[in-house]
């Protein structure tokens, strides 16, 4: 692993110290360069915590990948650098979900003049880092907010049309168990969504695009736009197009793409 070649794969030039402008630019750099995506669950692949396999996957072969994946390669670098980072449970949607949302999600607190929420992994999240404090905050056209819960568990409010509206976390360091159960569980139970449907998510300078299935949606300041992925082939050069991802076996995808689509929509 090393951290001048995750540099370079998310853009950033010159040399990084550990504050919080460099956190800033990191930030958006890995959520600009580096797509979320589910791609290896779709393919029943194995995905697992250990950030090697995360460094190999991401940087090496220029992939993507969800929630472990992404924050666990971003504390690595981060740590690298010098930053002080807790890696942090969090729980997407335990607001309607319950308990059964616990370890869903890997967020991280960095450690500079206060701490800051900071997350790469949630897909249409946050651009930059947010001071780990109650209160709404804005990042270009979205507006966001944090929010103490009486039970010991922070929540984070998303922007208005986010695929995820809002995550818990709490904030201790992450019981790395929870997180490999929940991992576990993500890419193989018919019941998750993340073995349902295929995503890929990539922020833009001025918006979000976000890959569900065949749907191609765009969010920006002017509102959504969707679009449909009519073929294989058009489902390839998609990825490869709009979220940097060259993989062309992932044609092998789109019959249970399409199956996927009529059974919620219809034909």
């Amino acid at each position: 692993m090393n951290c001048s070649s995750y540099l370079r794969r998310i853009g950033f030039v010159g040399c990084p110290q550990p504050n919080l402008a460099t956190l800033h630019r990191l930030q958006r750099g890995h959520l600009q360069h580096i797509a979320f995506e589910n791609l290896d669950v779709q393919f029943g692949r194995r995905i697992t915590l250990d950030a090697e396999e995360a460094f190999a996957k991401l940087v090496t072969n220029g992939r993507g990948g969800w929630c472990y994946e992404m924050n666990g390669l971003f504390r690595w670098a981060l740590e690298s650098i010098g930053f002080r980072v807790t890696p942090m449970i969090g729980a997407v949607m335990r607001a309607e979900r319950g308990p059964s949302a616990i370890g869903n999600h890997l967020v991280l607190s960095v450690e500079l003049d206060e701490p800051y929420l900071t997350d790469v992994g949630l897909g249409d999240g946050p651009l930059e880092p947010i001071p780990l404090k109650e209160g709404s905050y804005q990042q270009q056209w979205r507006s966001l907010r944090l929010e103490r819960l009486n039970d010991g568990w922070w929540r984070f409010h998303n922007y208005q049309n986010a695929l995820a509206p809002t995550f818990d976390f709490h904030r201790q360091p992450a019981d790395w168990d929870v997180l490999a159960e929940k991992c576990n569980w993500l890419q193989t139970s018919p019941e998750s969504r993340f073995v349902q449907n295929a995503v890929c998510l990539r922020h833009l300078p001025n918006g979000i695009v976000a890959l569900v299935g065949r749907v191609l949606k765009t969010v920006n300041q002017d509102g959504v736009t969707d679009q449909f992925v009519n073929s294989a082939d058009e489902y390839v050069e998609t990825l490869a197009a709009t979220f940097d991802i060259r993989l062309p076996q992932a044609a092998d995808l789109w019959p249970k793409i399409i199956r996927r689509h009529e059974a919620l929509f219809g034909s």
